[in-house]
């Protein structure tokens, strides 16, 4: 029952991730650093809050006495606002299929970065699946004359954001709460900013202005879910459920909002996906030689 409770969590929350490009668009006649200022805002007061009623007050405080995790969070709070910035700009600009490809991408640049960063080591699949992501990017650069920078720039900041987190260990709450609370006085003076020179949206319109709040919840909910699932499914459970948010991404931009996706899109992406194919069986072998290890090393 926990697994299963587990999965329907992880689930949730890359489900909500991938269908969050739609709440975006409707805030699209608002400037994307507005939204982000705004977002970063209101989900640091809410989480804050949230601590408090969960009476953990001074358990997120004493977090402050320690200076390397703080600098860690620092520059994760930097990453994940890039990555928002990003992701917002390209939702409200009719590039959601790239930021699909952007996740698509991800788990290999965080493999990657595991290399680099922590002296991991990669397996055949591993490295197969590295060289036909980037034939997969190559053949887009190739086919379009441009890199695809939105969606290596969402996977590049994102798994380095995820490099930090990983040296960090905080409950969820508290983390996005320090993240956040980093950029609570810029964002908040920015937001200052727009209002005294009559640019900002906020408290003109009901409906933007709610929705404004709301972003700042909507960030918080599906990192609760991961959260929860984390504690009761395996990282390769994790791993598996990790597609739904770009699949969702890519099927909202060209269903929904009519994004183009043609033979050079689908040879891009085909080889892309054919590369998470193999990183998927690859990490779903390693877990079973894993488990044979341990029953063999308790015999």
């Amino acid at each position: 029952m926990k697994n299963h409770l587990g999965l329907i969590y992880a689930m949730s929350a890359y489900l909500w991730w991938g269908i969050i490009p739609i709440f975006w668009k409707q805030l699209d006649h608002i400037p994307s650093m507005e939204i982000v200022a705004h977002r970063m805002v209101w989900a640091a007061l809410i989480v804050v809050a949230l601590i408090v009623s969960m009476k953990e007050w001074k358990a997120f405080v004493a977090v402050f006495k320690d200076k390397v995790t703080l600098l860690r969070l620092c520059a994760a709070s930097l990453l994940v606002m890039t990555n928002w910035a990003i992701f917002i700009w390209a939702v409200n600009n009719d590039h959601i299929v790239e930021t699909s490809l952007g996740y698509f991408i991800n788990p290999l640049i965080s493999v990657f970065f595991g290399l680099i960063f922590f002296g991991e080591t990669l397996r055949k699949g591993q490295s197969l699946a590295l060289l036909l992501a980037a034939f997969g990017v190559l053949v887009m650069i190739v086919a379009t004359g441009g890199v695809p920078i939105v969606s290596l720039s969402l996977a590049i900041t994102f798994a380095l954001y995820s490099v930090m987190k990983k040296k960090v260990s905080l409950p969820a709450t508290h983390g996005l709460a320090i993240e956040t609370l980093f950029t609570l006085l810029p964002a908040a003076a920015y937001l200052l900013f727009l209002d005294v020179q009559g640019t900002g949206s906020f408290a003109h319109d009901a409906q933007s202005s709610i929705m404004l709040i709301l972003g700042g919840l909507f960030t918080l909910i599906p990192l609760l879910l991961f959260a929860a699932a984390a504690k009761r499914v395996s990282m390769t459970a994790l791993g598996m459920t990790q597609y739904l948010g770009p699949t969702c991404q890519l099927l909202i931009g060209v269903l929904i909002y009519n994004e183009p996706f043609g033979s050079t899109e689908l040879l891009a992406f085909g080889f892309i996906w054919f590369a998470l194919a193999i990183y998927s069986v690859d990490q779903l072998k390693a877990q079973s030689e894993r488990r044979k290890a341990r029953k063999l090393a308790s015999a």
